[in-house]
């Protein structure tokens, strides 16, 4: 048995304390923090994962592409109450994808969609 508990002590002899576990608890925690999560639901009851990665305080970005208008509309009524409820952000980044953010991340910066058909100019003939 002593070989076994040898394995898991420090090398200079000391033992861990409560505090260094925490630590050790809390840095793991962090690694899921902070970072930006692609989504593609294919269904509502996905929105449910969203909501706790944003409680996690990661950015999520939402591409509704694999589901129904319908779907998509009661998911981005779900996530408006979570942003709502967690003071994040949500901006749109083209057709069918948003960005959601917790509160403490910034989104800056607008992206235009190119909605606007060119239209020919009566008199010139230019486009």
């Amino acid at each position: 048995m002593g070989f076994i508990n040898n394995i898991f002590k420090p090398e200079d002899g000391e033992e861990y304390t409560e505090d260094d576990i925490k630590e050790t608890n809390k840095n793991k925690k962090e690694e899921y923090r902070n970072k930006t999560i692609l989504v593609e639901p294919r269904a509502f009851s996905e929105a449910q994962q969203i909501a706790d990665y944003l409680k996690a305080k990661n950015q999520v970005v939402v591409n509704f592409k694999r589901v129904t208008s319908d779907v998509s509309k009661r998911i981005m009524d779900f996530l408006n109450g979570i942003i709502y409820a967690i003071e994040g952000s949500m901006q749109k980044l083209g057709p069918g994808i948003v960005i959601c953010a917790p509160k403490g991340f910034e989104i800056e910066g607008n992206i235009t969609e190119d909605d606007t058909k060119k239209t020919k100019k009566a008199d010139t003939g230019e486009w």
